[in-house]
């Protein structure tokens, strides 16, 4: 039934820093057994694009049927809204393009109904939880990480996973040069399989020291494992050929995760529970978790993801609904968010505008702070969050987040000066005149150079809260004579602008809470590394470009003095706020958390205290909701 009167509590604090540091300087870990927390097993891997629709069994040819038209029995389904915006184009982890949010969403708290990761973060306790491993550690120098599988773990072909699984995984990213590849092979060495159960992560050096002890950390709970053999099997059919391997939608997956393909079309997405899932072991969750099928309908927009949440067709939605609290205030309606009250969700992103820092007038950081001087912030929060965010007076810009785990990294002293106004359109404005870039011709609109400034202001169509702000921006723009127009495409187009940096302005978000927050705010901001990617999901979408940060970014992993390691973080905040390559919008949750509790309850609470996160009841340790989920009465 629904918690209708829940207290609202105060902001959990994310995970703190220094436990995520303290893992990944040196100290012996194991990971923390998830059978200890009220739940019990993971869900299983996502299925591939466009799968073949698995056979039910004999006994239940009603299934079948239900399965052809796209249907599942509603008290063993458990609907989603707000992930998937499109028909699924692949499901291989290795894709440049795959816009796959049910089955590989990869990141520190990444999504393992399908593909599964070594270990889980959790970022209500800021600890790794072990999966495919078991425990971890490093050695006394802090060079070499090792890793213990958990002898439960099997494919969905039965075979066992095995260290050997985990080392070619890697060295398949590295040797196709994937995305992951590019990025971790700049920190590991190698990873290597001891034996069966022992996997050695050797940390790529520099002066004897790990390049990025924090970054080899993360590889725990950011990649997926794929078995050996079928990848031997991906690169055969494909001749070996880059390209082709990476693109290869990998319709025939074999994974380890609870779930499986079952349904994939361009009206829906199913999975259904693998039930010889090797997490029901007693070394694992104890059992399977309790939705037989996970489906998610590809609706148009965020209003047609709203109303189908408010008739009970969706039971757990990430999407950003307006004024959401009149769905039980005013509507009565068995609706829960993780607080009762303002801002409703756990803030842990800042979903921000980037500018082309390659682009002929926003390559002029006076025309780039200008823009974000003259954007009203508080329009943002009040109309187009409706209250759902935390307030730039409550909370002043800097590179960390808003969890106070975070924000004892920034000397906020250090920062007043560069702290600007909300909405200053006449400090903009002097800006812009004292930098020469006037409007010559009377027009309306300024020049640089000769070229009017005149940018697009894109994110993906549909996603209501990110469009009104954009136009937000625009109307900004327009106050202090710079033409911005907004651009909505669909997410897929979006996607290809967003990682090509074919764009002029666009907006996303910064990683949420991780095992190396913030320092994985501080790359997503500034990394020139992500920029030389040839597609880049990771950050700096921009191609902003500067030596002092990047050495600050090469340092931080290398630091253990909490005095120094603030300084750091405090002058790259000076940075961002004085070139402001790019700029915060809001501070909001890392996910929206909005459960409908007709067909389920027992959903995660911020007054619960399983230790469960709101987040989706996929992502990270929030899987193991999955797990607690009963059936309404």
């Amino acid at each position: 039934m629904k918690n209708m009167f829940r207290k609202a509590l105060a902001l959990l604090c994310v995970g703190s820093m220094s436990a995520a540091l303290l893992a990944g300087c040196g100290e012996s870990a194991e990971a923390p057994a998830p059978a200890e927390p009220a739940v019990e097993e993971p869900a299983a891997e996502e299925p591939a694009a466009e799968p073949e629709v698995e056979e039910p069994a004999a006994e239940e040819p009603a299934e079948e049927a239900a399965a052809d038209e796209g249907s599942t029995p509603r008290e063993e389904t458990l609907y989603f809204a707000g992930q998937q915006w499109g028909s699924i184009n692949d499901w291989n982890p290795m894709s440049p393009n795959s816009n796959n949010a049910m089955g590989q969403t990869q990141k520190d708290t990444a999504r393992t109904l399908v593909w599964e990761t070594l270990f889980m973060y959790n970022s209500m306790d800021g600890k790794l939880y072990g999966l495919l491993g078991k425990e971890y550690s490093w050695d006394a120098g802090q060079t070499k990480l090792t890793v213990k599988m958990n002898p439960d773990a099997h494919w969905s072909d039965g075979t066992p996973v095995t260290a050997e699984d985990v080392a070619y995984t890697y060295d398949t990213h590295v040797k196709y040069e994937s995305s992951t590849g590019a990025d971790y092979s700049t920190y590991i060495d190698s990873i290597k399989a001891v034996d069966d159960a022992t996997v050695e992560i050797a940390a790529k050096l520099e002066g004897g020291k790990a390049v990025n002890p924090l970054k080899v950390v993360a590889y725990l709970t950011n990649i997926y494992v794929m078995p050996k053999a079928y990848l031997e099997t991906v690169e055969e059919r494909n001749g070996g050929d880059a390209d082709k391997v990476k693109q290869d939608t990998m319709e025939d997956l074999v994974a380890s995760g609870p779930y499986m393909p079952y349904l994939d079309n361009d009206q829906k997405v199913i999975l259904i529970r693998d039930d010889n899932y090797w997490g029901q072991a007693a070394s694992m969750w104890g059992k399977l978790p309790v939705p037989k099928y996970i489906a998610h309908t590809i609706y148009k927009d965020n209003a047609a993801g709203q109303v189908a949440l408010q008739q009970g067709e969706v039971d757990v939605c990430q999407q950003f609904i307006t004024d959401i609290q009149k769905m039980w205030l005013e509507e009565d309606l068995p609706i829960s968010t993780w607080y009762d009250e303002a801002p409703y969700g756990m803030t842990a992103v800042m979903p921000s505008m980037f500018f082309n820092c390659e682009k002929p007038g926003l390559d002029q950081k006076e025309v780039r702070k200008a823009i974000a001087m003259a954007t009203d912030f508080e329009q943002i929060i009040a109309s187009a969050m409706s209250g759902q965010s935390q307030t730039f007076d409550d909370l002043p810009r800097c590179i960390a987040g808003p969890s106070e785990a975070d924000r004892a990294y920034i000397d906020f002293d250090a920062l007043k000066d560069l702290q600007w106004k909300n909405a200053d359109i006449e400090g903009a404005n002097k800006l812009l005149d004292d930098a020469g870039i006037v409007d010559t011709d009377n027009d309306g609109i300024r020049e640089y150079n000769g070229t009017k400034l005149s940018f697009k202001a894109e994110c993906p169509t549909g996603w209501t809260d990110w469009n009104a702000s954009m136009e937000i921006v625009a109307a900004a723009g327009k106050e202090i004579g710079i033409d911005i127009s907004t651009y909505f495409p669909e997410a897929n187009s979006f996607y290809d602008d967003m990682t090509t940096c074919n764009f002029d302005i666009c907006m996303w978000s910064c990683p949420g809470a991780g095992p190396m927050s913030p320092y994985s705010k501080a790359m997503f901001y500034f990394s020139e590394e992500y920029a030389k990617l040839a597609s880049n999901w990771s950050g700096n979408f921009g191609h902003y470009m500067n030596d002092d940060a990047e050495k600050i970014l090469e340092q931080i992993p290398l630091e253990t003095d909490e005095n120094k390691l603030k300084e750091y973080y405090t002058e790259l905040s000076k940075i961002w706020l004085d070139e402001v390559p790019s700029c915060a919008l809001m501070y909001r949750p890392e996910q929206f958390f909005a459960v409908n509790e007709t067909v389920w309850t027992n959903f995660p609470a911020a007054d619960a205290g399983n230790n469960i996160p709101p987040l989706m009841c996929t992502d990270g340790y929030g899987i193991a909701a999955l797990y607690e989920l009963e059936l309404a009465e």
